[in-house]
């Protein structure tokens, strides 16, 4: 009997992959998916949620660090013409032009001159950690979705295969394939849709890590630069 029930599903199985191919090749894109994910039930809205949520953070964060990494090649230069000329005021004009966290690193390294070189990179680094932590706003959320999609996906995959053998439980002996169609279906949507958005989320993150990785390199060998340039006037 249990043999003859894992014949049903399997071929309960195969035959939704058989109607799933039918649908691919019958409708247009949007109403092949909108149909396919109507299938997946319920499960299908957080999963859908996490794709959205992960969308805009990836959009957001990318364009805003692709935004942080434009540094002016020239701007520590003018920044060391200025200082030495003793005019502090327009270095301090120049970085305030610049909209990126170098920028707002340096312009609170003037603002410190004078100040013993621990207080002028201490207050450096504070700017520094402030910048970073906006630039992976967002990341661990985008993270989470790369882990969270999957197990929602097989929750879904395990719901559609229990509602597949409870219908197949009060069918008794009658046990019709088309029956344990929208347990099949279910199962094997929800699968599909939390992979596709765990994985498009995961490598998403990596990208936004590597890009933020940049940034603070950029970062990190501006200020270096700049102490530099402040222990030069002194010797």
């Amino acid at each position: 009997m249990f043999g003859y029930i894992l014949l049903q599903v399997s071929n309960a199985a195969g035959e939704s992959a058989e109607a799933l191919a039918e649908t691919v090749e019958q409708d247009g894109i949007v109403t092949r998916f909108f149909d396919l994910a109507l299938k997946g039930g319920w499960i299908m809205i957080p999963i859908v949620a996490l794709s959205l949520i992960a969308v805009f953070i990836f959009f957001d964060r990318y364009f805003a660090v692709k935004k942080a990494g434009k540094v002016d090649d020239s701007l520590l230069e003018r920044v060391k013409d200025y200082i030495s000329q003793g005019n502090i005021d327009a270095a301090l004009s120049l970085v305030r032009s610049q909209d990126n966290p170098t920028a707002r690193m340096i312009q609170k390294g003037i603002s410190r001159i004078g100040r013993p070189m621990s207080d002028v990179n201490s207050a450096i680094e504070t700017v520094g950690n402030l910048e970073i932590a906006k630039l992976e706003k967002g990341l661990p959320v985008l993270a989470s979705v790369a882990g969270g999609a999957p197990m929602i996906g097989f929750l879904g995959t395990v719901i559609g295969m229990i509602q597949a053998f409870y219908d197949m439980a009060n069918a008794g002996n009658n046990i019709d394939v088309t029956l344990l169609s929208s347990g099949i279906y279910q199962a094997m949507v929800t699968t599909v849709a939390g992979l596709t958005v765990g994985i498009i989320a995961y490598f998403a993150y990596n990208i936004l890590v590597a890009s933020v990785e940049k940034v603070i390199f950029k970062m990190e060998a501006a200020t270096s630069e700049f102490l530099d340039l402040l222990n030069e006037p002194a010797k």
